[in-house]
């Protein structure tokens, strides 16, 4: 009966995982193949424009804004609408605030609870409030598993 119940939560949480996806994509942001965002992450797809890689993990609590609504205070001819760019095979941990205007370059992994608020490079480990790059990965790069496991 056990096995029953976990099949059947497993196949409605990829149910709702491809609305998910697919409302994201209809709202306009570009994601790319085989790349899994969490249900409780938020990507803002109101203004400005995200596009994101292929093959990345986008986990829980993450919020990916495209847009500031402060920036008319600092720059009254500014619009708060930017842009953020998540490249292929990339890591974003829990809790992780990626803010406006910024590019994540491939295989990079951002640490739990940072905030990006700079552009990180390909092959970089970065974490913290702001953001710093911890260490750089050297080539080659290992990619993320396949995020869509089959249970048995």
């Amino acid at each position: 009966m056990k096995i029953i119940i976990r099949k059947i939560v497993h196949y409605l949480g990829n149910l709702l995982r491809f609305f998910h996806m697919n409302f994201l994509r209809a709202s306009g942001a570009k994601i790319g193949e085989n790349t899994m965002i969490s249900l409780g992450a938020k990507i803002d797809v109101r203004r400005g424009k995200i596009s994101i890689g292929d093959h990345c993990l986008i986990t829980h609590g993450c919020y990916i804004l495209s847009h500031d609504g402060a920036a008319h205070v600092l720059n009254p001819e500014d619009n708060g609408s930017g842009f953020v760019t998540i490249g292929d095979h990339v890591f974003i941990g829990v809790n992780t605030v990626v803010m406006r205007n910024v590019t994540i370059g491939n295989h990079a992994i951002i640490g739990a609870g940072s905030v990006v608020n700079k552009d990180i490079p390909e092959g970089a480990v970065a974490a913290g409030n702001p953001v710093k790059i911890i260490k750089q990965i050297e080539k080659p790069y290992r990619s993320l598993p396949k995020v869509h496991k089959k249970i048995d």
